[in-house]
């Protein structure tokens, strides 16, 4: 297939570049202000918030499948406009889209969401998530939304960053025992988004991983994973804070899982027993 990644400098988008190269797949990503290090593909600057920008570049390009994994949580325009600008650039030039969501379109008064949920936002991010959903549903109805939630790799993400960071006393803070979602490996979540773009399946889809835990509770999988003394991470309460956004939000996947050949691992497993 010949593949459009944009958003491909990211995290996810580095690990989907990674799959499908020794698949056979044609492959080209997109970045903001630097190409990722992944070679064998062609790299190309977009900034998703110039709706003619990126007109041209996916008319130009031609892909088969386009996934979107762009956003930035402090920017409405890059996360919810360019979106809008992705959907009606592939709604003209043809093609399969696959736009990757969040659980933060939930206020997690619900706690437990399946794909039939309706999304309601209680931030700025999970708002402008949201927004994204409406408009690719609404310009490409055959689509597929695939929202997850944290994502988790071998040491190369964020959260895990601050994990070992907390560990060692390098930074400040607290993880959250009241804080709950469903991390994912990301090369699982690789893995589904491609499953279901070379799939007939359309609209909004979850990819999450299988157990639910707390953010505190992670980082003690990560920490033990790494050697790292687990007794040293710091532990709190969100209910104790002020900081806006929901506290549990579990997506539930059956369908997905149903649907795809992928095991959607939970971190119990991807972090506590050594496997990859």
């Amino acid at each position: 297939m010949r593949i459009l990644i944009v958003g491909g400098s990211g995290f996810l988008g580095r690990e989907l570049a990674r799959q499908c190269l020794p698949a056979g797949h044609e492959v080209a990503a997109t970045y903001l202000t630097r190409p990722g290090q992944t070679t064998g593909l062609e790299w190309l600057p977009l900034d998703v918030r110039r709706r003619e920008d990126v007109d041209e570049l996916i008319g130009a390009f031609r892909a088969e499948v386009v996934i979107n994994a762009a956003y930035r949580q402090a920017d409405w325009a890059t996360t919810a406009i360019g979106a809008a600008n992705v959907a009606l650039a592939v709604s003209m030039a043809g093609g399969r889209l696959v736009h990757v969501s969040s659980d933060a379109v939930f206020s997690g008064a619900a706690i437990r969401y399946d794909e039939t949920c309706v999304p309601d936002p209680i931030t700025p991010y999970g708002a402008a998530k949201a927004a994204a959903e409406t408009a690719v549903s609404a310009i490409v109805p055959a689509a597929v939304t695939a929202r997850t939630s944290l994502i988790i790799g071998d040491g190369d993400s964020p959260h895990e960053a601050l994990v070992r960071s907390l560990a060692t006393g390098r930074a400040r803070g607290v993880l959250f025992t009241d804080d709950v979602r469903c991390p994912v490996h990301v090369v699982d979540l690789a893995a589904a988004l491609l499953e279901l773009a070379a799939s007939e399946h359309r609209g909004v889809h979850h990819v999450a991983g299988a157990d639910a835990v707390s953010r505190y509770e992670l980082g003690l999988l990560i920490a033990r994973r790494d050697g790292l003394d687990a007794d040293h991470l710091p532990s709190g309460r969100r209910a104790d804070t002020r900081l806006p956004g929901p506290m549990d939000v579990r997506l539930d996947c059956a369908m997905t899982q149903r649907r795809l050949r992928t095991t959607l691992r939970g971190a119990r497993q991807f972090l506590g027993d050594g496997q990859r």
